[in-house]
């Protein structure tokens, strides 16, 4: 049997988090969570995936601290990341951070799913 592939959320409104969880696990994904970038880096340490999904605004450590620390660590820097956002224009935000793409929030569930699928074939 193939391995699922691996997709993490990393979001601080447990809401979204469980709502995604269950949209690409529903679609075949093997799905891990985090509250926050310090978590996720953390889960990093123990887990690759194929995908980063990442919010930006987040207590602690946020999406732009995170992808810093991703970049600067040779063993995660190549894992894709789609950045999501409700108020810093997602689009740009991925442009700035050298993402695969960007989402805005609130999003579609056929627009995230798409977005998962492409960077993960």
């Amino acid at each position: 049997m193939a391995a699922r592939l691996g997709v993490l959320v990393v979001d601080d409104d447990p809401d979204i988090r469980a709502f995604m969880e269950a949209a690409l696990e529903d679609s075949g994904y093997e799905v891990r969570t985090a509250a926050d970038g310090r978590a996720a880096l953390a889960l990093l340490r123990a887990w690759r995936p194929d995908l980063i999904l990442l919010d930006l605004m987040m207590p602690g450590v946020d999406g732009w601290a995170f992808r810093h620390a991703q970049l600067a660590q040779e063993s995660l820097a190549a894992i894709p990341v789609v950045v999501m956002s409700a108020g810093y224009g997602a689009q740009n935000q991925a442009k700035k951070l050298a993402t695969a793409a960007g989402l805005d929030k609130p999003f579609d569930l056929n627009e995230l799913l798409a977005t998962v699928a492409a960077l993960t074939n």
